[in-house]
């Protein structure tokens, strides 16, 4: 199993099960990229890259399991969930004080997971990402159903104790979890096993998806195969947009995704144009992908318990809306919405260089004028950006 990481500084946490148990140590590369294709009968390793962090479907809530059900609950048989008592135990181990710096609030309910996995509708095709895997609880469900989990982690400690994790919980299944240590925010293609990617990128702003070469969301194209096909996540909630978004630019093989975020930030991505809760990130995600709510979650199934309500976001990648450059429509939907409050013809000013340039773009594309950005769909915001070239 060939394990490809990213640049300097990038952090290769290698989880080496024999028959001695399992041990962990830490590979850094000083300029370049490390890999390590070493597997034997006698042992399996995972290379781990990291970044910083009832029944669920479509028209129902994830219930909350009793809070102290869980110990020794299987995934399978070949994964045991963690529980509350497990939870608080690793952290203990680790003194871990979660942070909200880090978005950091723990799934310890075992239901609540598996119903996760089963929402998301993955199967043993699919290369998960799993974005801020914390302590293991939502990874040890992936892990049964999943070809393969990608886990990025940006705490180092928290990396190399979740290969311990799943090396004692689900021996048998440590050779399906890559660890890699990094923030989401730059993590790129290379490093999560994309090939034809360029591995020495360290703020890429990903592929374009726009032109002849964008074949479709099953099909990114000749030049970049491999890597994950879907996410599924538990979001750091303070970064979860901007996390999104840059994973969907990066990855051209992800294909749906399911995450939990923030309950508002949920409806915000989910709306559709017209609704109070359609906004910049809304439309931004509709370039990439449909997305819908997909049930609430309750703030019990969380140590600690946040302060917010959360929910589930699911998305579907579909074909790029417009052949026009996602940056010069994105520059289009960011100043719109910067003034969402004024009519186009006042708010795209400072985009087109006066009013009146606005007004001449704005009837171009065939839209009023005199309308507000929030009732305005990604295919009309790239026929704005259409006019500019």
């Amino acid at each position: 199993m060939a394990v490809l990481l990213g640049p300097a500084r990038h952090e290769l946490i290698l989880a080496e099960r024999s028959a001695s148990g399992t041990s962990v140590c830490t590979e850094r590369s000083a300029g370049g990229t490390s890999v390590c294709t070493e597997r034997s009968a006698s042992r399996r390793r995972t290379g781990v890259a990291r970044d910083p962090g009832g029944r669920t479907d479509e028209d129902g809530p994830v219930n909350a399991a009793p809070l102290g059900q869980g110990s020794g609950d299987q995934a399978g048989p070949e994964s045991r969930l963690l529980g509350p008592a497990e939870v608080r135990e690793i952290a203990g181990r680790l003194g871990l004080r979660p942070t909200k710096k880090l978005g950091q609030n723990f799934v310890h309910d075992p239901n609540t997971v598996r119903r996760i996995v089963r929402t998301a509708g993955i199967d043993d095709t699919d290369e998960v990402l799993e974005v801020g895997p914390g302590l293991g609880s939502l990874t040890l469900a992936l892990l049964p159903v999943a070809a393969r989990v990608h886990a990025v982690e940006i705490d180092p400690v928290m990396a190399g104790a979740l290969a311990g994790t799943v090396a004692e919980r689900a021996p048998a299944l440590a050779d399906r979890l890559r660890i890699t240590t990094a923030d989401a925010l730059r993590v790129t293609a290379a490093q999560l096993g994309v090939t034809g990617s360029d591995p020495t990128r360290s703020d890429s702003p990903g592929p374009d998806f726009t032109g002849p070469d964008f074949t479709g969301p099953d099909f990114p194209g000749p030049d970049l195969t491999g890597g994950p096909t879907a996410i599924v996540a538990n979001l750091p909630y303070n970064v979860a947009v901007p996390v999104l978004l840059h994973l969907l630019a990066e990855l051209p093989g992800l294909r749906s995704g399911l995450v939990m975020v923030q309950a508002e930030v949920a409806d915000r991505m989910a709306a559709p144009p017209g609704s109070r809760q359609y906004g910049a990130p809304s439309a931004k995600l509709a370039w990439y992908a449909r997305a819908r709510r997909a049930g609430p979650v309750p703030r019990a199934v969380f140590w600690p318990v946040p302060g917010v309500d959360s929910g589930l976001l699911a998305f579907t990648r579909r074909e790029a809306p417009s052949d026009v450059p996602r940056a010069e429509v994105f520059a289009v939907v960011e100043a719109a919405f910067a003034q969402r409050r004024k009519a186009l013809r006042s708010g795209l000013a400072g985009w087109a260089g006066s009013a009146a340039a606005a007004e001449q773009a704005l009837r171009t594309a065939g839209i009023d004028p005199m309308t507000r950005a929030e009732r305005v769909d990604i295919r009309g915001f790239a026929a704005i950006a259409a006019t500019r070239r």
